[in-house]
């Protein structure tokens, strides 16, 4: 009997490991759904770099990608005066907009500034202060400001000459000229010009302020060329070396910025252009080789949630989250990139969102795509987590207790004290002095008990005070702060970014330079 009992027990061992080894051992290729929880977690915190300027191009990171751009000072979003040299008076329309354009406004503010929408290098639509674009009448010959889907009707010809004064033709063929201080006409039909103050067809433009230039400037500006200049940068900007060198330098995972017309690839809208969805594929395939997690950022969402280059902004408008549309593109690019990727072994997190502006921005809005974000997600995985974020300029915890109700969440907070004024007058002992105190307390605040996981998603070892003058030394001692402090985030940390046309900026020019330091355990 003990011997049939042995056997049975015998048996009961190897029915139970059978059974555990057919759901639990990983499969040959990784992608088991246990093993990703355990890896997952194994992974974490993690020490990351942004990939920024690459998928999603920021012209303050990379200025010279702008250079061969014909008219490159009049770039979508432009910010653009004219006064008329015979009124000696600067043309606006009335009212801010839905109304005749007049010249005769002493000086030039809001209401007197227009926005550029580029159609070509020299042909462009002009938007007013409340939204409406400039038109011929219908009724007459005068310039009105009440349109609100440019086309053909218009399109205005700007022939620049060598002092910047400017001559626009109409979409009639006919030269704009401002015919009294209260008229603004497309009548004018003489050709020539000598400039002078006497011709009523003449204005001096004003380009005196220019949206931040990112993806949506630098390839409309480029036209047709764009494809080619776009697709060199992706493949020469960040290479596979560039990811075995992050591996070298004890990085653990990349944080990798996509823009929503890459989900629309190979037909991306126009100005965007085909190509970027192959490169996102390639930076996974660089990631599982060097073995390093991935976390998947829509940085650049379709409306622009903050108005600044890096939302893929047309003119600096911010219309995210205005309409349930535009919300439902916004969940429709994050179930594209999950149905594509959360198979891949090397996937950590997908992003849901990047910089949301209050208050343009509402809460309510970005709870709804929230939910809808993160549905979608959760359609393709339950082991990859979902990253949220409070509002820019808001409470960093007006959503923590939300973004914690949702299973294997994480709340993404950034920490910069070089764009923002008030760290402009601080010796660099009180920038020291802030992170170890100021911003210590402000990721304590959003680490709590049964909340989300928390990761500095963008930081950087530049500081206001230096403006590049700061000691080495003092940037180490900078730098080794915020490491201290950030290290401390549950999720994580990502600097901003690995290349950067300004060197502290740069995570590969700091480790390369002896700036900052990577250990295993750092």
């Amino acid at each position: 009997m003990k011997g049939v009992l042995h056997c049975r027990w015998l048996s009961l061992v190897i029915v139970s490991y059978c059974f555990v080894a057919l759901f639990f051992i990983p499969s040959d290729n990784g992608r088991s759904k246990d093993t990703r929880a355990l890896s997952s977690s194994a992974a974490l915190p993690v020490k990351a770099v942004n990939l920024g300027g690459w998928l999603v191009v920021e012209g303050w990171m990379t200025p010279w990608l702008f250079d061969n751009i014909t008219n490159k000072d009049m770039l979508d979003g432009t910010q653009l005066k004219l006064r008329s040299v015979k009124q000696n008076m600067y043309v606006c329309a009335e009212g801010g907009g839905d109304n005749i354009l007049v010249a005769n406004r002493t000086g030039a503010a809001w209401w007197e500034t227009f926005k550029l929408w580029r159609v070509n290098e020299t042909t462009f639509y002009l938007r007013v202060a409340f939204g409406q674009f400039v038109r011929i009448s219908t009724k007459s010959s005068e310039l009105v400001a009440n349109a609100t889907n440019p086309g053909k009707s218009e399109e205005f010809v700007f022939i620049r000459s060598s002092n910047n004064r400017v001559r626009i033709r109409a979409p009639n063929g006919l030269f704009v000229q401002a015919r009294s201080a209260d008229a603004v006409t497309a009548d004018y039909g003489e050709e020539g010009t000598n400039w002078g103050d006497d011709d009523p067809s003449v204005f001096e433009m004003d380009l005196n302020w220019r949206v931040e230039i990112g993806e949506y400037q630098v390839t409309n500006g480029y036209g047709p060329n764009a494809t080619s200049v776009l697709r060199n940068h992706w493949n020469t900007f960040i290479t596979e070396d560039d990811f075995r060198t992050m591996a070298e330098y004890n990085l653990t995972a990349v944080r990798i910025p996509v823009g929503w017309w890459t989900t629309r690839d190979p037909e991306p809208p126009k100005p965007f252009v085909n190509g970027s969805l192959q490169i996102v594929d390639n930076a996974f395939n660089w990631a599982e080789k060097y073995n390093l997690r991935v976390i998947l950022d829509l940085h650049a969402t379709n409306g622009s949630t903050n108005g600044w280059d890096l939302s893929g902004t047309r003119d600096g408008t911010v219309d995210w989250g205005k309409t349930d549309e535009n919300i439902n593109q916004s969940v429709a690019a994050i179930d594209f990139l999950a149905s594509r990727y959360t198979q891949r072994s090397c996937l950590l997190a997908i992003e849901l969102f990047n910089e949301a502006l209050a208050p343009d921005i509402s809460i309510d809005s970005l709870k709804k795509y929230y939910q809808a974000g993160y549905d979608a997600v959760r359609k393709y995985s339950s082991e990859v987590y979902v990253i949220m974020s409070s509002r820019l300029r808001a409470d960093q915890r007006e959503l923590l207790q939300y973004i914690g109700t949702f299973k294997k969440s994480v709340i993404d907070v950034h920490y910069y004290n070089s764009l923002d004024g008030w760290f402009s007058g601080l010796s660099v002992q009180r920038n020291l002095d802030f992170i170890n105190n100021e911003r210590s307390r402000d990721l304590s605040s959003v680490t709590v008990e049964n909340g989300p996981l928390v990761l500095v998603g963008e930081w950087s070892g530049e500081f206001w005070h230096s403006g590049g003058e700061a000691s080495k030394e003092e940037y180490q001692r900078f730098a080794q702060a915020e490491l201290n402090v950030f290290g401390r985030a549950t999720f994580g940390w990502a600097y901003w970014s690995w290349k950067h046309e300004i060197n502290h900026w740069s995570l590969k020019w700091m480790i390369a330079n002896g700036y900052i330091s990577l250990n295993k355990t750092s």
